[in-house]
Order: structure tokens, then C-alpha cells, then sequence
């Protein structure tokens, strides 16, 4: 009996088995992600704040 066309099949079914592993690990993390993005939110905030109190000195040191 042949089997030189499993070897063919081999790699193309593992890939998509990998796939659809690597697919369902993803929703453990979806919390550290949105706790993160929420950090980067604040911080650009504080960011915007202190550049616009920067901006308003430069204006009065200018004048």
C-alpha cells in the first residue's frame, strides 16, 4: 500500500489544526488587553494635560 500521499496531507492538516488551537487561546487574555489599553487611556489624558499647561507657559514666559 502507497502512503506517500498522507505525507502530502500532513503538513496542510496540521496547520489548520494549529490554527484552530492557536484560535481558541486567545480569549485568556482579553482582560490583561483591555486593563492595558484602559492604563494607556489615562495616561494619554494625563499627557494631553500636562502638554496643554505647558503650552499655556510658554505663551505667558513669551509675552
Amino acid at each position: 500500500m502507497d502512503w506517500s500521499w498522507l505525507l502530502l496531507l500532513a503538513c496542510p492538516l496540521m496547520m489548520i489544526l494549529m490554527m484552530f488551537g492557536m484560535r481558541g487561546g486567545h480569549g485568556y487574555h482579553d482582560k490583561g488587553k483591555q486593563e492595558d489599553a484602559e492604563k494607556i487611556q489615562r495616561e494619554l489624558s494625563e499627557l494631553r494635560a500636562q502638554n496643554e499647561q505647558m503650552r499655556r507657559d510658554i505663551q505667558n514666559l513669551s509675552r
